[in-house]
């Protein structure tokens, strides 16, 4: 007998297969057919069923060989699968309910894994204990022009009581925009000042970092805290003239890239470390700053909120603080999706809010893997607009390639209402705050993914004044016109947050390029998130008795440790 597997159909009125595989049918089950039979992705000249054969060798050779990673207690515990088995059956099993034990013990071998890689060398004991509030945190708090939120008083309590105790802190703040992450982060940096200390904020951008910079220097400066900033392209000179400041102890606070973690970098004095997340430090990057001093506390920020799924699993290391309340009299920004054809009513919608005597934002448009393309971009409409749209009004140009100096130059001009419309590029994500400025309008919208358009939209609706923010743009697919419309229709962010993560994935959601954590093979959030408080327990449970992965058992742990961390991590954090 023989088994023909292919794609069956109807041709001249009979059933035909074209080019089917074909097995002789043995007594017991073949290889290609008469059993559950995994299908893999072929390729030219890489059939599924020659990478069948492949793998059905390498584990008879190997498959014994297999290190077990899992100790024999979790495995029962847990009901998995030992992993020799787990993969083979993975690939191939002896039933579906076999496929499902498999799947489930080799997902839950990763998400071990990664709690593991989170909370092995976080520091619990020995930590800097810093004095109550004193006179420098009062002048901070005082020379603030607005009052704070409860939610804002509620995170300064957390933060302060973190920062009092033995243990070093390590905290997730999490908030909308606008509901005020910078002056809660600049609090534990005036706290740690304060206290004889140095404090460094690490962003994943230089565009990012110059706009913590100038922030920090109006809330820091008043009260005689001296900010510095650090970047990759800084001549060497400059640098150099930085890191003598930073090692001297002149620099209170260090505004900076992931060029504050390399080799020549030393603090005087490092008491407290503020990791700008927005999903792209990994925790190899987050353990290297934390090493530049004695068990400093560790805050991290994100830019947007984090869906509570991946917050459980890519920071279950940190206590949450969550700032859920934005400052009172805010009205909510209406938002509208138009298309490019009406820009024309749209402008003339923006000289009418000017006439009331408020400000405007034009963002243009997104030039993927070009910042040149997008500074081009930026300074033709820019042209565009003031000679053929706008020539009676003042018209500003912000972009990353602006001198630093020149950059401030035209935020104080906007800010102070010296400038009608300021033509940006994304460059005004994070950091901008005008309460006068009461239009956002946004040019081929489509371009964006929710996070960023919800950053975007953020910078209006600061002030008293109704807001709008108003997304031009033409979508071709339909996940385009579903995230337009979703703009249209949710201004909370932790809403938008979890709507793009099922829009998206957890994958993409993260920007698996960028994200610096490792990649599931196997565990999928969407599937496996409760498995993720049961492997968080037992890595705890694995830490409280061996921190140091000595034991025999824990080899398996620390060799795939090893490998999926780097030898380099594993030996900052030993």
């Amino acid at each position: 007998e023989i088994m023909a597997t292919g794609k069956v159909e109807m041709r001249y009125g009979q059933l035909q297969m074209i080019s089917p595989e074909v097995e002789i049918v043995a007594r017991q089950n073949g290889l290609h057919s008469g059993r559950i039979v995994p299908i893999y992705p072929a390729t030219e000249g890489l059939s599924s069923r020659l990478l069948r054969y492949a793998v059905f060798t390498a584990l008879k050779a190997c498959g014994a060989e297999l290190e077990e990673i899992i100790p024999a207690d979790i495995r029962e515990r847990q009901k998995l699968l030992p992993r020799a088995v787990a993969i083979r059956e993975m690939h191939f099993p002896t039933s579906w309910d076999q496929v499902q034990k498999a799947r489930r013990s080799l997902a839950f071998e990763e998400l071990l894994l990664l709690q593991l890689g989170l909370l092995y060398g976080r520091e619990e004991g020995d930590g800097i204990s810093h004095h109550p509030d004193g006179e420098l945190v009062a002048r901070f708090l005082a020379q603030l022009p607005f009052a704070l939120t409860g939610a804002q008083r509620k995170a300064l309590a957390e933060i302060a009581r973190d920062m009092e105790d033995n243990r070093p802190m390590n905290r997730l703040l999490q908030g909308d925009v606008g509901s005020g992450k910078t002056v809660v982060a600049a609090y534990a940096l005036v706290k740690a000042v304060e206290n004889g200390y140095q404090g460094v904020v690490m962003v994943p951008t230089e565009i990012l970092a110059e706009q913590h910079y100038l922030s920090l220097c109006r809330l820091l400066k008043p009260i005689g805290i001296e900010v510095a900033l650090l970047t990759g392209s800084m001549t060497g000179k400059v640098k150099e003239g930085v890191r003598e400041r930073i090692e001297g102890g002149e620099a209170h606070v260090v505004v900076g890239t992931h060029a504050v973690i390399q080799e020549g970098v030393g603090f005087a004095n490092l008491g407290v470390v503020i990791i700008d997340e927005q999903h792209r430090f990994g925790v190899s990057q987050r353990s290297s700053l934390l090493k530049k001093g004695e068990t400093c506390d560790l805050l991290v920020m994100t830019a947007t909120p984090i869906p509570r799924t991946l917050a459980l699993v890519f920071y279950s290391d940190l206590d949450i603080t969550v700032l859920d309340e934005l400052p009172p009299g805010r009205k909510p920004v209406q938002t509208y999706w138009v298309s490019e054809k009406t820009a024309n009513r749209v402008y003339a919608f923006l000289r009418r809010e000017i006439r009331e005597g408020r400000q405007a934002y034009i963002v243009c448009p997104l030039v993927e893997e070009s910042d040149k393309l997008q500074v081009q971009a930026a300074t033709e409409l820019a042209a565009y607009l003031q000679e053929v749209v706008f020539p009676d009004l003042k018209l500003g140009l912000l972009h990353g390639r602006l001198p630093l100096d020149e950059k401030e130059k035209v935020m104080e001009e906007f800010r102070g209402g010296g400038i009608d419309i300021l033509v940006a590029t994304t460059v005004i994500e994070v950091g901008v705050d005008v309460p006068n400025a009461s239009v956002m309008v946004i040019e081929n919208a489509e371009r964006f993914g929710l996070a960023q358009l919800h950053q975007l939209r953020g910078r209006v609706g600061r002030g008293e004044y109704q807001s709008y923010c108003i997304l031009l743009g033409s979508p071709s697919t339909e996940e385009g016109r579903q995230r337009l419309k979703v703009m249209t229709q949710v201004t909370d962010g932790f809403r938008l947050a979890e709507i793009d993560l099922k829009m998206r994935g957890p994958g993409e959601f993260f920007g698996t390029r960028q994200s610096g954590f490792p990649e599931f093979k196997v565990a999928n959030l969407a599937d496996d998130i409760a498995l993720v408080p049961q492997a968080r327990r037992e890595a705890l449970h694995i830490l409280n008795r061996d921190p140091h992965l000595t034991d025999p058992a824990h080899s398996g742990l620390r060799h795939s440790l090893v490998r999926r961390f780097g030898q380099n991590w594993w030996e900052r954090k030993a």
